[in-house]
């Protein structure tokens, strides 16, 4: 029969074999990288993804392997003509060679305070060397590319790739962009007015010639109306004049007729006249003559 020393002794046993062969797995994801250090030296890299076996006094370290950011803070660069720049930029990376990069900086996060040193180093040497207009309009795309060469030869010694660089913004700094503004905005106003100015003029060159020209045309007009009523007249005496010849009587009588339908206006028929005169001559007989002469004839 087992002593119940034997019992807990083979439990101690059982429990340490237990923990060492636990202490001995290790399990890689397929998006890391694995290193196994012995006393604090590395001695392998795994990076097969599965199940792993190492010593129990060995320890593992792992690193990521996917594509890394890294995000930027805005930096003032100055270009080549000497403007200012606000440039925001980012980077992506991968870790390459794990045990470089765990000897040279050891972490993800000291990665990235490395990195963000050299991208900015190589912001201001590469977009120093051209002007404004290049970073903003012309060779953005080929500026990237060459920043993004120069971080990747430098960030080789810490076992880095450099996938990507790219700039989000390069433009002025605010109070820069403000100054700019107003400058455009006070020749904006500037071209503005001249062009209200030139347009008020050229309005007033077409009314003037507008108006000279209504002025000659009226005056044209008038001089045919007056030409036309001239020649009316004179027709209009010619045949009076005939008429008259051809019957005076009828064109006294006619004549009168005239006068009494103005004479004789509904507002107004009073008149300060003799009745026996002249104008009154048709009113006691309609030959225009007076009573007596008109009764001769028939003695």
């Amino acid at each position: 029969m087992r002593s119940p020393v034997t019992g807990i002794m083979t439990l101690i046993v059982l429990f340490v074999v237990l923990a060492l062969a636990y202490s001995s797995m290790f399990t890689v994801q397929q998006t890391e990288q694995t290193i196994v250090l012995r006393f604090g030296e590395p001695v392998e890299i795994v990076t097969d993804p599965g199940l792993h076996f190492k010593a129990p006094w060995n320890s593992v370290i792992n690193i990521d392997k996917r594509i890394l950011d890294l995000e930027n803070p805005s930096q003032e660069v100055i270009a080549s003509d000497q403007k200012r720049l606000v440039v925001d930029a980012f980077a992506r990376y991968r870790i390459k060679n794990a045990l470089r990069f765990y000897t040279s900086v050891g972490s993800i996060q000291a990665a990235n305070i490395q990195l963000t040193t050299l991208l900015n180093a190589a912001l201001r040497r590469v977009l120093g060397e051209v002007s404004f207009i290049t970073v903003v309009r012309d060779e953005r795309e080929r500026l990237m590319s060459r920043i993004r060469e120069q971080l990747d030869r430098e960030a080789d010694g810490y076992g880095i790739e450099v996938v990507d660089v790219r700039i989000r913004r390069a433009d002025l700094p605010e109070q820069n962009s403000q100054a700019v503004y107003e400058r455009m905005k006070t020749e904006r106003q500037r071209e503005a007015a001249e062009f209200r100015a030139q347009g008020r003029q050229k309005a007033q060159e077409i009314r003037s010639k507008a108006d000279r020209e209504a002025t000659v045309i009226v005056a044209e007009a008038n001089s045919t109306a007056d030409q036309t009523r001239g020649a009316g007249d004179a027709e209009r005496n010619r045949l009076f004049a005939e008429a008259y010849g051809k019957d005076q009587d009828f064109f006294a009588f006619y004549r009168s007729m005239t006068a009494y339908e103005n004479g004789l206006r509904s507002s107004d028929t009073r008149f300060l006249l003799r009745p026996d005169s002249e104008f009154f001559k048709y009113f006691g007989s309609a030959s225009g003559k007076a009573p007596e002469a008109a009764a001769a004839p028939k003695q």
